[in-house]
């Protein structure tokens, strides 16, 4: 699939510059298998980078200046890196300032270079083609100018780069962009920044990803709500059980011991969290184990938790995982992300996959007037440079 998507680039590429380029870096978008709203309640996430990747080729423009063209977008720009990086009013282009501003902050000394990209990345599908913009850029910047950059602090440079754009993102998606492993999940602790892979291999089921088309606007709001009950909740716990310091360290007996305590909605909300972060650790042993209907029944737990319990998803998501629930082919599927919108991860057996498709798709249509997208992906490795055999 990333055959064609990297001849066009590279076509592209000599076309715009007269030459071959010197460096070509392939880096992947993300999902997140489970764990989703714990990255800030102190708990796991288990992502794992996806063959869907944006393509980029690299040259030494042997001068000051930068030139770089988008081809998705047929837009570009340049940059003279001996001027203040200052906030565009094209946006896309503010990740790529972004990146540079956070190398030279940091001590990095590199010169001009020039560089065409183009993604099958679905934008706007909460997959992360921003973290992959992001940490393909530093990463080519590095392989062209023989930088020393370790791969955590690729991950974090990306991840300043877009909070200087003023997305104030996690570490979960730039990690997972650089960090990923063909058939691996990355089951990542995002406070201390300790991880550990495990086996991810889906031989007999496909993953596929059910985009709802929508995105409700609750989600900025009613995210910096949850983080505000859950600290509510924890503060609770804390009172009665002084030696619990986060989330991890509590357990669901401890938190129904205090439902009297709280109000009903951080009661929900703090029971969800305690619940998933021990779901990530269950997920972790199953596909250890190679129990992929079991980690299909834990999907299903979490969105039944983030629908009921800690309220993000919305019709859309409820109507696509509840057809799953019917669907004997599917083992697990669950809203995927901050919700309100956006994708239902979905495990199917092999074979069936056209079938599911296409009655999801009839469904959906029928029931919201809406056309479902949908995406097949496979876990796949993190942000790399791409040689021809």
């Amino acid at each position: 699939m990333n055959e064609i998507l990297i001849q066009n680039t590279t076509a592209f590429f000599e076309k715009s510059f007269g030459k071959a380029p010197q460096k070509i870096v392939l880096s992947p978008g993300r999902i997140n298998i489970i764990g989703e709203h714990v990255d800030y309640n102190d708990g796991y996430v288990l992502p794992a980078a996806i063959d869907k990747v944006i393509c980029f080729a690299f040259e030494k423009s042997n001068s000051k200046t930068s030139k770089i063209i988008a081809i998705d977008l047929n837009e570009e720009f340049e940059i003279d890196l001996t001027q203040k990086i200052e906030l565009s009013d094209v946006v896309w282009t503010n990740y790529i300032l972004g990146v540079i501003k956070q190398l030279q902050d940091n001590g990095f000394s590199f010169d001009g270079f020039n560089c065409v990209f183009s993604s099958n990345i679905p934008v706007g599908s909460g997959l992360s083609s921003s973290a992959a913009l992001e940490c393909g850029m530093i990463f080519g910047i590095k392989e062209l100018f023989d930088l020393k950059i370790e791969k955590v602090d690729i991950a974090l440079l990306g991840q300043k780069a877009e909070h200087w754009v003023g997305i104030n993102c996690g570490i979960m998606d730039q990690f997972s962009s650089v960090h990923g492993l063909e058939n691996k999940v990355i089951k990542l602790d995002c406070n201390t920044l300790e991880f550990e892979y495990h086996n991810a291999d889906f031989k007999d089921y496909s993953l596929v990803l059910f985009d709802s088309n929508v995105k409700h606007s609750l989600f900025t709001s009613e995210y910096n709500n949850r983080r505000l009950e859950c600290e509510e909740g924890l503060s609770i716990i804390k009172n009665h059980y002084p030696e619990i310091k986060t989330f991890r360290d509590c357990t669901e007996e401890q938190v129904l011991s205090l439902k009297d305590k709280m109000s009903e909605v951080v009661f929900r909300r703090v029971h969800f969290v305690v619940k998933e972060i021990l779901r990530v650790t269950q997920a972790c042993e199953a596909l250890d184990n190679g129990n992929i209907e079991l980690l299909g029944q834990l999907l299903f737990d979490t969105h039944d938790g983030l629908s009921k319990d800690y309220e993000v998803s919305c019709p859309e998501l409820d109507f696509i995982v509840e057809q799953a629930k019917k669907e004997e082919a599917v083992v697990g599927s669950r809203l995927m992300g901050g919700g309100f919108g956006g994708c239902a991860i979905t495990l199917i057996k092999k074979g069936n996959e056209n079938r599911v498709k296409e009655a999801f798709t009839s469904l959906y249509f029928d029931t919201f007037g809406i056309d479902l997208k949908i995406y097949d992906v496979k876990v796949s490795n993190g942000t790399s440079l791409y040689t021809t055999n």
